[in-house]
C-alpha cells in the first residue's frame, strides 16, 4: 500500500489549506492509502530556519518525505507565490528529495488571480526537486471553505473539482505502484 504524506505550508493554525489537506487525505484513506499530515508550522523555527537537519523534528519530517511514494503539497498564496515556510522546507531537502515521488500540488488563496502560481511558482521547485510525476494541481478559493459551529467543509462545486484531481493523483500513484510489465522476446 502506498504511503501518502500532505505537507502543508500554512502559517495560521486555522488554515484552510489544512482544511482542503485534510479532505484530500480522507479521500486517499478511504480508497486504501495509507496518510499522514505535516503542518510545516509545527516544527521548530529555529532549527526549520537554520536548516538542522539533524535536530530530532527537522530529522524525522525529512525522513517522512524521504519515505512517501506520493505527496500532497499544499500551500496558501502569499505575494503570488507558495509560503515562505513552505520554500524554507523544501529547501531542506537533497536536491533528488522528491525523485522517484508523485506530487499534488494545491494552493488556496482569495483570489482567482492567483490561480497560476502552481504551475509558475511551485510546479517549477516540485521539478527541480525531482518530482517523478507532479498531477495536475488545484486552486481552491478561500470562499469555498466552509467554516462554523460544524466540522469544517468544502463547498459542493470545489469538493467536485478538487476530488476530481484526487483521482487522478491516485492513478497515478497505482501506476508507479504496479510492477513494470516486461516482454520476453
Amino acid at each position: 500500500m502506498p504511503k501518502l504524506l500532505a505537507l502543508t505550508g500554512s502559517p495560521s493554525p486555522h488554515s484552510r489549506t489544512a482544511v482542503v489537506a485534510d479532505h484530500v487525505l480522507r479521500r486517499l484513506s478511504h480508497s486504501g492509502f495509507e496518510t499522514a499530515h505535516l503542518a510545516v508550522r509545527d516544527l521548530p523555527a529555529a532549527d526549520l530556519l537554520a536548516a538542522r537537519r539533524g535536530e530530532p523534528e527537522i530529522r524525522r519530517a525529512l525522513e517522512a518525505v524521504a519515505e512517501a511514494d506520493g505527496l500532497v503539497i499544499a500551500t496558501p498564496v502569499y505575494k503570488a507565490s507558495y509560503t515562505g515556510l513552505l520554500k524554507a522546507f523544501l529547501d531542506l531537502l537533497p536536491q533528488d528529495g522528491l525523485a522517484g515521488k508523485t506530487v499534488l500540488p494545491l494552493a488556496t488563496g482569495g483570489s482567482l488571480a492567483h490561480v497560476l502560481t502552481i504551475d509558475y511558482a511551485l510546479r517549477p521547485v516540485l521539478a527541480a526537486l525531482g518530482a517523478r510525476h507532479v498531477t495536475a494541481g488545484r486552486f481552491v478559493l478561500d470562499s469555498s471553505v466552509e467554516r462554523g459551529s460544524g466540522p469544517d467543509r468544502l463547498r459542493p462545486e470545489a469538493e467536485l473539482d478538487l476530488f476530481q484531481a484526487v483521482d487522478e493523483f491516485s492513478e497515478a500513484l497505482r501506476t508507479a505502484a504496479a510492477p513494470a510489465l516486461t516482454s520476453t522476446p
